[in-house]
Parts: structure tokens; sequence; C-alpha cells
């Protein structure tokens, strides 16, 4: 029997009827949570073998906070009446019940919000990988996803679910459509931040600064996650139509088309102007970027601009790439900074100087516009970077930033101290009854590559280890 007294039943028969639009912004939302896939398939492809455990861990427990947080209080802070047009303040813990002025898409329309917030937190996974602890990034993860996010967005989005909540980016006329600054520029700076409190990786550079190479794990994890992320993208800007409406069509197509100009004009500039360096690397990023640059403009330019967004943005990725590699020493394993924070930054910018002058709000021009978008990238630097500086500082002070030097040699675990692993000499003196080629891949398995070499070259002692385990064994 159905009890007309139960709140959510009362919600649900006071709620407006489903429709397509509801169907669309759920099905984006969808997609957009299928990106944590992708993010976690990059990671996986950018990382060395002996961390692949510890991001694929990380980014599902970044999902965890993330959701559970922006649900029970970021959701609120984001989107909730605002005070003095700075944070919101309710619909914390919302149970989906019809609000007065607010948006109609209801509960879908958190849903979308909370998949936006977790992707935001995942952004820093990447950058810090291979020598946080764990227990640092789910702080991190958590703040970054509980206030850090949701009060910026209430900035530049308070006005998303009530449209009369007036929050003060809004009142000057700042665009950001789906979320350059909004969703990568604040992962970017809490990203950036973390990195270069952390330091490089151990054996990143040589004692006269020259950068060591350190191969991840596989490059055709990474081109997996490229291509999830992008298959999301359709509905990261797609979806941020907030309708099914006949804007879906154009937005999609010039997500697309910067993407692939991104990848094709960092790649060729790789290979022409920067001697060829990472250059497959530098064209996954290319795809990322002007994925990225276009996601704060894509409403409101034409495709041919999308293509030359897209490509600029795959220039300024390898740019930033070079640059913090080899002059500011900044070691990003998975490059997620040139990617979120430069072409988020420029992406915004890019609102101004290719959007629909028609489009700007309070009249504005384009060297008007253009301010009011230089305003809004400053107030998120100072704002995700001023608040991540504090946080990673107390960080540093209480728990403490990076692994010691074991952990990073052997790989972060989840257990800190981790658990300790099988040593070689135990596995080379297994009784070699056994099936040789189960020994041989209990080996490979244990093998310990020396960090800070060019190419994976294994220990002295493996190769003791293995001389030792297939001595006396058949040779085909």
């Amino acid at each position: 029997m159905i009890d007309n007294n139960d709140p959510i039943v009362a919600a649900t028969a006071a709620a407006p009827a489903f429709g397509l639009d509801h169907l669309w912004v759920l099905s984006a939302a969808i997609l957009v949570f299928f990106m944590q896939a992708g993010f976690f398939a990059l990671e996986v492809g950018f990382v060395r073998r002996h961390n692949v455990e510890s991001v694929a861990f990380k980014n599902v427990v970044d999902y965890l906070v993330s959701a559970l947080g922006f649900y029970l209080l970021g959701f609120g802070l984001m989107f909730g009446h605002n005070l003095g047009g700075l944070i919101g303040t309710d619909l914390f813990a919302w149970n989906g019940a019809p609000v007065t002025g607010g948006s109609q898409l209801g509960m879908i329309f958190l849903l979308f919000q909370l998949a936006f917030a977790s992707t935001a937190v995942t952004i820093v996974s990447g950058a810090t990988a291979e020598r946080i602890r764990f227990t640092t990034y789910l702080v991190g993860a958590a703040v970054t996803g509980v206030i850090i996010y949701p009060v910026f967005g209430h900035w530049a989005w308070g006005n998303m679910f009530f449209a009369d909540n007036k929050t003060w980016l809004t009142e000057l006329g700042f665009i950001d459509f789906a979320g350059s600054t909004v969703v990568h520029s604040v992962g970017g700076w809490v990203a950036l931040v973390a990195a270069m409190l952390l330091g490089p990786r151990r054996g990143r550079y040589d004692a006269h600064g020259r950068v060591q190479a350190m191969p991840g794990y596989s490059q055709v994890w990474a081109v997996l996650g490229v291509f999830i992320l992008w298959f999301g993208w359709w509905g990261f800007n797609g979806g941020s139509t907030l309708a099914l409406n006949a804007d879906v069509g154009p937005i999609v197509l010039n997500t697309n088309l910067a993407g692939a100009a991104g990848g094709l004009i960092a790649f060729l500039h790789a290979r022409q102007a920067q001697g060829g360096e990472a250059m497959k690397d530098k064209m996954l990023g290319g795809i990322l970027g002007g994925l990225v640059a276009i996601t704060a403009n894509c409403h409101m330019v034409s495709p041919i601009s999308a293509i030359a967004i897209g490509g600029l943005a795959g220039i300024l990725h390898n740019v930033i790439y070079d640059r913090m590699l080899h002059h500011w020493r900044i070691d990003d394993p998975v490059g997620a900074i040139p990617v979120h924070l430069a072409c988020g930054v420029f992406g915004t910018l890019c609102v101004a100087l290719f959007g629909n002058v028609g489009m700007f709000p309070h009249g504005h021009g384009r060297f008007a516009q253009l301010g009011v978008q230089l305003v809004g990238v400053l107030a998120c630097a100072a704002w995700a970077g001023g608040s991540a500086w504090v946080l990673y500082r107390v960080l540093a002070r209480t728990i403490g930033l990076r692994v010691d030097e074991r952990a990073e040699a052997v790989g972060v675990d989840l257990a800190e101290p981790p658990m300790a692993a099988p040593s070689l000499a135990s596995l080379a003196s297994l009784p070699m009854q056994r099936d040789p080629q189960q020994a041989a891949d209990d080996l490979i398995e244990a093998m310990l590559f020396e960090p800070h070499t060019v190419t994976p070259r294994p220990n002295d002692q493996f190769v003791d280890a293995a001389e030792t385990a297939t001595a006396g064994t058949p040779r085909a």
C-alpha cells in the first residue's frame, strides 16, 4: 500500500513529468560518469608498472569521496540560495523534493553536477601519481570536492538551479558554458600546487638537472583512456544545454572538431618544432587540451573557430608541457596540468576572442568581455590555488605529503607502509618441478626495475635470480 505521507512518494507525485530533456541530461550524466574509466585508463597508461594498482584504486576512492561529499554538502554550497553572492546556504543532502523556483530537472540536475564534481577531483590524481601518500590524497580529494570546487562553482554557475540567484561572477557576465575554468582549471590549479609542493619523482632529474625518462606502463592504455574521455565529452558539453534542443548538435560537433584539431596540431608541432620529443604523448594531450579549451565556448563559436581553438590549444599544451618539464622542473606524470589548467585558461579567454558577440551579456564588446573572462580566471587562480596551497601545507605539517623512498621505489600501495613483496631470492629457490613458465611469470611479476633509467633495465638481482631459477632447465 502506498503511503502518501512518505516524503519520497510526495516528492515524486509533485515532480514535473519526465520528458526528453530529463532523459537527455540523465544520459549525459551517465556519459560524464563513464569518463572516470577514461581517467583511470589514461593514468594507468602513463604511470610506471609498479604504480598501476595504486592509481587504479585512487581513481575509485576519489569518486567515493566526491560523490558522498558533494551530495551531502557540496551541492548546497554550489547551487543553494546564495549568501552575499559568495556561497549557497541550502539544498544540503537534498531529498529531491520540489523547491520553489528550482530547476525542473530536479534530481537529474544533481546527478549531472555530481559527475562534474568528480571530474574536477580526479584531475589531481595523475599530476601527483607515484609519490603522494594515499591518506594525503584522500583528504585532498575530499576538500576539493566538498569545498574548493563548489565555492568557485557557486560564483560562476550559482544561478543554474535557482535562476534568481545573483552571484558576483554571473552578475559581471562571466561565461563558462561547460567548465573550462569551473571544472578543469579548478582541478588544474589544485594539481599544480600539489605537484609543486610534492616535488618531482625521485630520479626524474639527474645531478645536473637533466630530465631522465620514466616510461609509462602502456601507451595502449593511454589511447583507450583518451577515446573514453572523448566519448564522455559528448555528454559533458552536449548535456550542459540542460535540454535536448537544436544547440546540442553544433555543440557536440564543435567539441569533436576541437579535439581532433588539438591532437593533429600537437603531433605536428612536436615533430616539427620540438625535435620529435614525446610526440605520441603530446598528441594524446593535444586531443584532451582541445576538448578542454572548447568546453567554455562550444555553444557560441562556429565550427571553423572550434578547429582554430583546438589547434591553438594543441600548441599551447606542447609549450607548457616542455616548459614545466625542462625549465620549471614540475613533474606531472600524465600531463594533467598542461591539459586542464593551461588549456582551461585559454578556452575561457577564447569566449571573448572567438565567441558570438551577440551572445555576450550586458552589451559587452570583445575587449570588455575579455576583461570579465580574465577576472574569472584570476579569481579561480586565487581561490583554488590559494586554498590548495593552505590545504597541502597543513597536510605536509601533519600527516606528510610523500611516501618514503622505499615505497616510491617499489610502488605506492594503499597500505602505508606498503605490504612486503616476495623476495627474488625466495622465488629463485622454489623447486623447479613446478611449471617453468609459471616460475618465469612469478619472477617477472616480482622484478624491480632500476629507477631513473631511460629503458626498463632489470636489476642485477633479477638477472642472478633468473639464471639460478632456470639453471638446468632444458631449452627448446
